[in-house]
């Protein structure tokens, strides 16, 4: 009976550990990014089309932005055609939705004036600006298969400095995260729908994003550090 046990301990002991997630951001425990987390409403309602590959990452802006705004959406998926909650939105007749993505026949809100970003918008209705999460190659999929997003208003703009996403290969250092072009949507259009850019209060978004990128990057080095130990060991002098 004692060595039933000990074999039972031993084959406990050596079972993995599997790390507690936490339930709203999605993070284990040591990297929950929950708390530092100040939510804001933008004035606009964003919905937020995450692909399910999104869903597994470490860093998942779109879960991150969907978390830090109010009245906001944030919807698992590929082909939207026939989801319910996006057909809701789209037939509301109380909104004017359009979709952030890039392409020759999307306005594009960098090269516009105040007044005129303003006046693509019907102040009637509510603006829902949906935003795709998701590779450049899963996104344009989504697009692709999605039949009720094709015929949205396009809106996008020109990236005013490089991604601040170091912990994530992007194709182009000016391929914004969904988090950062959500940001910079809110800096063109927010005064337009009532947000009070000059608060600053969207600056929330990057406070928790840098934040975490910061938080990996130091996990990176620790792990590069661990492995590379002659790397990191400081010379030393002989008299």
């Amino acid at each position: 009976m004692q060595e039933y046990l000990e074999q039972r301990k031993k084959h406990s002991e050596s079972a993995p550990v599997y790390r507690e997630l936490c339930t709203a951001c999605i993070q284990p425990r040591f990297s929950c990014y929950c708390h530092r987390i100040q939510r804001f409403d933008p004035q606009i309602d964003f919905v937020i089309l995450i692909h399910p590959i999104e869903v597994r990452r470490r860093i998942a802006t779109g879960r991150m932005s969907f978390l830090c705004m109010e009245n906001s959406f944030l919807i698992r998926g590929q082909d939207y055609s026939e989801d319910e909650q996006v057909n809701q939105i789209l037939n509301d007749k109380n909104r004017q939705c359009v979709i952030l993505y890039p392409g020759r026949n999307s306005k594009n809100l960098t090269e516009m004036t105040p007044e005129s970003r303003a006046q693509l918008f019907d102040p009637t209705k509510k603006l829902t600006i949906f935003v795709i999460d998701g590779t450049w190659l899963t996104a344009k999929k989504m697009m692709r298969q999605s039949k009720n997003l094709t015929e949205l208003p396009r809106i996008c703009f020109n990236p005013e400095k490089p991604s601040n996403f170091r912990v994530r290969k992007q194709p182009h250092a000016a391929c914004y995260s969904t988090l950062e072009a959500i940001h910079h949507t809110i800096e063109l259009v927010g005064e337009s729908q009532g947000f009070a850019v000059e608060s600053r209060a969207h600056d929330r978004l990057l406070t928790v994003f840098d934040s975490m990128v910061e938080l990996q990057l130091s996990f990176i080095r620790k792990a590069d550090e661990a492995n590379n130990p002659q790397r990191y060991r400081r010379p030393t002098f002989r008299a």
